[in-house]
């Protein structure tokens, strides 16, 4: 029972009454009477009325399947359609609640708001539908089918047209409508995570940085490691200056007794949980020891990720950090683009386009800069033209 409404009035060979109604040239008589002659009880048309319903539908699928009409269509609802949004359990609390009862113009809700409300549909909190002037679409419709006011046809055609609008072409106009708002949407939070990523990875070096790098926490304690100027690891170790234990002696104790045995320069902070408590520890103890010592907070998106070596994951989640500090594009190369962290919404859109672009921009600042061939690691070779991922593991 898979036919069209239109496919099922074609088989019952009601196609030329259909034609013959759209040509509009009868001014005088009834509908009725035309059609009479098309009902046949053996093609399962029972009556005139039955012949003029499927004829209709016919002329329903006729106009649905004008491309200039729905161009017109899809036109319009972009200019007029009124993207709205409700709640579906009005008492729940969620982050949705602005857009329990909300609505925009298609022509002027902002990329974000598209995404956030894009994302509240998929996890079932909000409805969203698209509204228009159905009058106004009907009256589009109309101009173009009525060719002739005076026929007996006119009222027959413009419910045919109300008829095929709701059911044919508002919801593929809608459905391309909404299409549309997410592509812009996605689009442009492309543009705006390269562009973050960009800065991220294009900030400069630091020369000579003889570092020690904490990866704060709590209970867990925050995790040390010593690298050299190269970023070869040292010496590694853990420290609880934090809550439970809060033991800031013994954690000055260790600031100084590797600072003075690596001669360090730097001490670096990842900025997750425990930073700011560990910030204030470090500080002091710069401040008590007199050493020329600076200290600097890093970005510890993604370093969770990163699995380059042998060794315990904690330590070299305080690794990468360090080494971040001594060169962010070399060490941020190796973690997965998506990872570094670079908005909101990264989830909700389209992967593969935010993936793609993400890793144009990696390439790019990889090959602006160039790479030290000594120092370089696999991953970071890898990006460069011409040099594949086996070739970089054999280099």
């Amino acid at each position: 029972n898979k036919g069209t409404r239109a496919s099922k009035g074609k088989e019952k060979g009601l196609e030329p009454l259909a034609l013959k109604i759209l040509e509009q040239r009868q001014e005088t008589g009834k509908a009725e009477d035309f059609a009479a002659e098309f009902a046949d009880a053996e093609k399962g048309v029972e009556s005139a009325e039955d012949a003029i319903q499927g004829a209709c539908d016919i002329i329903a699928e006729m106009i649905s399947d004008d491309p200039e009409l729905t161009a017109a269509i899809r036109e319009k609802t972009r200019d007029i359609g009124v993207i709205t949004t409700e709640a579906v359990d009005p008492e729940e609390k969620t982050v949705y609640e602005m857009y329990y009862e909300y609505s925009e113009g298609i022509d002027k809700i902002p990329n974000h708001r598209i995404l956030a409300i894009n994302r509240g549909e998929k996890e079932k909190k909000l409805k969203v539908k698209v509204k228009t002037d159905t009058g106004k679409m009907e009256e589009l419709l109309c101009d173009s089918a009525i060719t002739n006011e005076k026929s007996i046809f006119t009222e027959l055609i413009r419910d045919t047209v109300a008829d095929a609008y709701k059911r044919l072409i508002a919801p593929a106009a809608e459905r391309e409508a909404r299409n549309m708002l997410t592509e812009r949407a996605e689009a442009e939070a492309v543009k705006v995570f390269a562009k973050n990523t960009e800065k991220l990875l294009m900030v400069p070096p630091v020369k000579g940085a003889r570092i020690i790098s904490i990866d704060p926490g709590y209970r867990t304690g925050c995790k040390i490691a010593v690298l050299n100027e190269t970023g070869k690891l040292l010496a590694y170790t853990t420290v609880y200056p934090t809550e439970p234990k809060k033991d800031i002696k013994g954690t000055e104790a260790v600031l100084a007794k590797l600072a003075d045995k690596f001669k360090i320069n730097t001490i670096v902070i990842g900025n997750g949980t425990a930073s700011r408590e560990t910030e204030e520890v470090v500080a002091d103890f710069i401040r008590k020891s007199g050493r020329d010592i600076n200290y600097t907070i890093v970005n510890e998106a993604g370093a969770s990720v990163y699995s380059a070596s042998k060794l315990d994951v904690t330590v070299r989640g305080a690794m990468s950090l360090g080494r971040r500090l001594q060169d962010p594009l070399a060490e941020l190369v190796k973690i997965p683009t998506k990872s570094i962290g670079v908005g909101q919404y990264q989830h909700d859109i389209n992967q593969g386009l935010l993936e793609n672009a993400l890793d144009n921009v990696v390439e790019d600042c990889v090959n602006k800069v160039g790479v030290d061939l000594n120092t370089a690691s696999a991953p970071l070779l890898s990006y460069i033209s011409g040099i594949s991922g086996a070739i970089a593991k054999n280099i």
